[in-house]
């Protein structure tokens, strides 16, 4: 039995979703710190254990154990503190999925800085914005002329950071600003010539569970984004995301698609799966393709699978049942609501059907298809334990079966469960209003069955009000992407000023068919066939592709904003 899992949970085995649910524990060590004890652990009990298996799209690989993982973040710990970066200091990665992030993770853990990671298609003004909103005193990127050329641009707007090292190149001369003081570091020189001896730090240097470890940049698809902040018994949160939701097994492979920068990493690509002992699989590439990573899945015998329910409908696009995929026990998804027609045509191309996981950034995954429970088409799954799920309306009273209500984390005062984000960096107000209360509400909306299973409706401010109506923007999607013609749509409240509102939906179309009014009575009928007539899109509209934020969420506040001053028949 795997003696980590055993170390923090008194129970890692359960005879049914209630007993899971009634009776799972996370122990929190008062100095628990990932670094010395899940990495350097492994290291010392299992020093040939694997912990990674990376590749990328030209052809690169590398394998690394959890002892060359310990030993080269040692190494890496050491470079940062010859730069000057401290317990505390706030250091910004920008890695896309280099295999050199996980060693780079684990030394600023070790060392007990902050990190925050970083999507590598930011612009100037993105990272000028990080950097002076978090006093950033390090940043860690690619050799990539985009990369660079973002971060050399907004330098003179970021008077915290001090030093700046690159991955892939051992030779950088350059210089990047005026008065020749701040130049880019070589990452494999600096790793090469430091020492591999580091010693875990004694109190008062030494980290807590409470300290902060982690913060990330949420991306909302409006606004600023905030800073949410993880501290350093978050990780033991994600044995719920990896061991019970994703079903990540010892030794084995586990696949998770995302860059470093999100939230979605640290749910599938690190910390639970290495405390349950899996092994990470990961594919380094700058543009998605289906048709490859269905050959890598096949290639490398990828055992647990997850990615946004978004590549699932790319990949439908291709014929899945020519790929050998019979290595994947389970594939889960996470990211948006997961439409029933996705899960039934891959349950028809796999013979399995996808686990649906939900959350957030500010937590590990909260509700879950888990081991006991059978896939509902459409459903999120029942609640997490330690999590105590409950829908309140707004005035804070629990919802009834079949009511809608917010998802909210209850019970913050008596427990407050790990892995849950503990405020906003810098936002003592809004980290007060969030989780300084009784509940945290994830402003999420959904409603339960009576067997306990919960459905997505929408975000709250997304929900539509049509003539007295509730309408999920979710549910109309899902009846839409039923029809043959639907690759992707984004349902959203178009004005009106008989209606207040009625319902839009802004549609990408497959090739073998053509953007016609015909097309539009087409769908306007089906969704009418399929779900309450008053439900069905008033407005359709085609367009190639619907706006995204860069980790693939649709911007449905875009679509809105600019169809607030609009009329139909402009």
């Amino acid at each position: 039995m795997n003696h980590l899992l055993k170390k923090y949970c008194p129970r890692i085995d359960f005879d049914s979703y209630e007993d899971f649910y009634e009776n799972f524990q996370i122990h929190v060590p008062s100095d628990f710190n990932f670094a010395y004890d899940v990495v350097d652990e492994w290291a010392r009990v299992e020093p040939k254990k694997i912990a990674l298996i990376w590749c990328d799209d030209k052809g690169n690989e590398k394998t690394l154990t959890f002892l060359e993982i310990s030993e080269l973040s040692k190494r890496f710990a050491n470079v940062l503190c010859a730069q000057g970066i401290e317990k505390g200091d706030i250091v910004l990665m920008m890695l896309r999925q280099r295999w050199e992030y996980w060693v780079s993770a684990v030394a600023l853990h070790r060392m007990g800085a902050i990190l925050i990671p970083a999507v590598s298609q930011l612009t100037s003004k993105d990272i000028i914005y990080r950097v002076n909103s978090a006093d950033i005193k390090a940043l860690i990127a690619l050799d990539d002329e985009y990369v660079m050329a973002q971060i050399e641009a907004a330098l003179p707007e970021c008077p915290t950071l001090k030093t700046l090292i690159s991955v892939d190149s051992k030779e950088i001369k350059r210089s990047v600003s005026t008065d020749d003081e701040l130049s880019w570091l070589s990452w494999t020189a600096l790793v090469e010539q430091a020492s591999s001896e580091w010693q875990r730090p004694l109190a008062p240097e030494a980290t807590t569970s409470q300290d902060l470890m982690l913060i990330y940049f949420t991306s909302g698809t409006t606004g600023f984004a905030k800073m949410c902040c993880h501290n350093f018994a978050h990780p033991l949160g994600h044995i719920l995301t990896a061991k019970y939701w994703q079903q990540v097994q010892e030794n084995k492979l586990h696949c998770s698609v995302t860059d470093t920068g999100w939230a979605k990493f640290g749910w599938g690509k690190i910390y639970g799966q290495w405390i349950a002992g899996a092994v990470v699989f990961a594919y380094d590439t700058v543009k998605f393709d289906p048709r490859k990573l269905l050959e890598c899945i096949q290639k490398y015998s990828v055992s647990t699978f997850c990615v946004p329910p978004t590549m699932y409908r790319f990949m439908l696009q291709e014929d899945v049942s020519s790929f050998d995929l019979s290595s994947v026990d389970t594939f889960a998804t996470a990211g948006e609501p997961l439409n029933a027609e996705v899960t039934l045509q891959w349950e028809k191309a796999t013979g399995k059907r996808i686990r649906e996981g939900f959350g957030q950034s500010e937590g590990p995954v909260l509700l879950a298809t888990f081991p006991w429970l059978e896939p509902r088409p459409g459903s999120m799954g029942k609640p997490s334990p330690l999590m105590n799920i409950k829908l309140l309306d707004s005035e804070g009273r629990e919802a009834s079966d079949g009511d809608e209500g917010n998802i909210c984390v209850t019970g913050l005062k008596e427990n407050y469960p790990p892995g849950l984000f503990v405020g906003y960096y810098k936002d003592e107000t809004r980290s007060k209003e969030s989780v300084g209360g009784a509940y945290y509400n994830l402003n999420d909306v959904a409603w339960r069955d009576n067997d306990g299973y919960f459905t997505f409706v929408g975000r709250s401010d997304d929900v539509i009000k049509c003539s007295g109506y509730r309408i999920s923007p979710f549910e109309v999607e899902s009846v839409l992407l039923e029809h043959p013609a639907v690759i992707e749509s984004a349902v959203t409240a178009f004005p009106d000023e008989e209606r207040g509102f009625v319902v839009k939906a802004t549609v990408v179309i497959t090739q073998q068919y053509e953007a016609s009014p015909g097309l539009v009575k087409e769908l306007q009928t089906y969704v009418k066939q399929q779900t309450a007539p008053y439900k069905y899109p008033r407005i359709i509209e085609f367009v190639d592709e619907l706006p995204k934020t860069i980790g693939g969420k649709i911007k449905r506040a875009q679509i809105a904003a600019k169809d607030a001053g609009r009329s139909w028949h402009e």
